[in-house]
């Protein structure tokens, strides 16, 4: 079993940043891939920024292009994913969740939508006011 905890979101104004930390701990030796995703109110889960284990290939959604930089790294069989989002707008405001997959793939894409991911934390929650 794999446990997965987010923790750093909070609010802070537009044009803002924040750091995101995720920890996912126990049996991870098969973990291929870890990701953010976040829910707005009203709307669905969507994949905001996805990485290998390895740290060599990435997914940005278009909307965090160039504003948010995803990074894992490991440490005695603990992964250690974060977030950086800098720039922040209020359509960035919801709750983010961190996520660990199993899946395998071709060559270097990296699974960006939830039904890829088999482990998720609680979520932390990021308002952005303008």
């Amino acid at each position: 079993q794999v446990q997965v905890v987010e923790s750093g979101g909070g609010s802070v104004q537009a044009g803002g940043s924040l750091r995101l930390s995720c920890a996912a701990s126990g049996y991870t030796s098969n973990i291929k891939f870890m990701g953010w995703f976040r829910q707005a109110p009203g709307k669905g889960r969507e994949g905001v920024a996805t990485i290998s284990t390895g740290g060599g290939n990435t997914y940005y959604a278009d909307s965090v292009k160039d504003r948010f930089t995803i990074s894992i790294s490991r440490d005695n069989a603990k992964n250690t994913l974060s977030l950086q989002m800098n720039s922040l707008k209020p359509e960035d405001t919801g709750m983010y969740y961190c996520a660990a997959s199993t899946a395998t793939t071709s060559r270097s894409y990296v699974p960006r939508f939830e039904s890829s991911y088999k482990y998720w934390g609680q979520g932390t929650q990021v308002t952005v006011s303008s």
